[in-house]
């Protein structure tokens, strides 16, 4: 875990609890985090008849998800045969750690027939990996536990209420199919009241590791992970930073996340993210951010689309996006007409826009939002050059294509280069 020094600091804020903000001026593209995971857990249904496609320990796409010939790269747990590795390195260090005999024996016990949780819903059984996960947590890295123990989240908040019955259920099945280490009972940690704190950290602090993206289907999580720096990030609709994740690189730390600036920030402005695609409308934001996280947005550009008559609040997904591009045509060719066309004239002229408009953050939506088919990522600068020259080219944080006067690429993760 790394802040990258003296950028961002810790504070409270009035209504919103922790917050980083800016402790310098930042610019477009800086990172501003690198954080790693104290806690990773698969993100797909337990009860499942064939290996996941993803490595169970760094879940990186696996070429060929299922026990392979001698020579291959790729392996499976010798102790279940049902969870597959990308390498020996990754059955290696999860047998040692995320992948203990305990795990093992609880996720076999939850899965194998009949189930249990055969007629519960999925998130039943994603809440069942969670605990274990977490409760092996406390065995293998104390002082990681620990940690996830103090990050924000109660079970009486009014976004985690549901999660104390799930608690109770899963506490009982748990402990009456696999009883708990004991380490775990010597230090007293292992109790309904315990899993549905837990279960509520979770909700309100886990992040998705995404499934590679498609131009042709909708993306799912594979996995979930806890960071314990960024989730101090407080959601904001229009965002000044982005995270980047490169789950399929080459190499380790590849679940590791990297926060980067989208545009210039003064010194003590609060850095957030989006929790969610920033093309979203008024009322499903709200809706999310109410169900999931247990708060009434009231940034800059709530405030603004609250007034909004219901039709236009109501735009969903594409065609929201569609009204959206029309506005913002509307409002550059309207710009372009009245002002000089040297850089400097058309970026104020934009900026002036953007101020005055009934849509003040379609500026947003035309400098930082991916037009790629079903994407709706957000694109930020490259990081600067090492003499601290801005990068002019801006990288998608879903896709990955990259854009450099006002072009996409067709290049994505796997290759860097630009096009034109």
């Amino acid at each position: 875990m790394e802040m990258t020094k003296d950028l961002l600091r810790v504070t409270e804020t009035e209504g919103r609890g922790r917050a980083l903000v800016a402790a310098q001026p930042l610019k477009g593209g800086q990172i501003v985090l690198r954080d790693s995971p104290i806690l990773l857990y698969s993100a797909l249904p337990l009860i499942s008849p064939s290996l996941h496609p993803y490595c169970n320990h760094c879940f990186k796409t696996l070429k060929q998800p299922q026990p392979q010939a001698a020579g291959s790269s790729a392996c499976v747990c010798p102790w279940c045969s049902h969870h597959a590795f990308c390498s020996s390195n990754c059955l290696s260090s999860a047998l040692s750690y995320s992948h203990s005999p305990w795990v093992c024996q609880a996720l076999r016990r939850l899965r194998d027939s009949p189930s249990p949780l055969s007629d519960q819903p999925l998130e039943r059984q994603v809440q069942a990996r969670f605990l274990i996960a977490a409760y092996n947590l406390a065995i293998v890295s104390p002082s990681n536990f620990q940690m996830l123990l103090s990050l924000q989240g109660q079970p009486d908040d009014s976004a985690a209420a549901d999660t104390t019955a799930a608690a109770h259920f899963l506490h009982y099945l748990i402990s009456s199919l696999c009883a708990p280490p004991p380490a775990l009972q010597e230090r007293q940690l292992f109790s309904a009241e315990l899993s549905a704190a837990l279960l509520a950290k979770d909700k309100l602090n886990a992040f998705g590791l995404m499934e590679p993206f498609s131009e042709t289907s909708q993306r799912s999580s594979r996995a979930y992970a806890i960071y314990p720096k960024a989730s101090f990030f407080n959601h904001d609709c229009l965002p000044n930073a982005c995270r980047f994740d490169y789950v399929d690189a080459d190499g380790d730390h590849n679940t590791d996340m990297v926060i980067r600036m989208i545009h210039d920030v003064p010194a003590g402005r609060e850095i957030c993210l989006s929790y969610f695609p920033v093309n979203q409308s008024y009322s499903s934001r709200q809706r999310t951010l109410a169900e999931d996280y247990g708060f009434a947005c009231q940034c800059d550009r709530c405030k603004v689309e609250a007034n909004w008559s219901d039709n236009e609040e109501n735009i969903e997904g594409e065609e929201e996006a569609e009204g959206m591009d029309e506005d913002q045509d509307q409002e550059m060719e309207a710009a372009s007409e009245s002002e000089p066309e040297s850089g400097s004239d058309i970026e104020e002229a934009q900026a002036q826009a953007q101020v005055e408009s009934d849509f003040p953050h379609a500026y947003f939506f035309l400098s930082f939002m991916c037009n790629r088919t079903n994407c709706w990522g957000t694109l930020a600068p490259l990081p600067p050059k090492d003499d601290g020259t801005p990068s002019n080219v801006m990288e998608c944080n879903v896709c990955g294509n990259l854009k450099k006067d006002e072009e996409i690429s067709g290049h994505g993760r796997d290759g860097l280069s630009i096009d034109g």
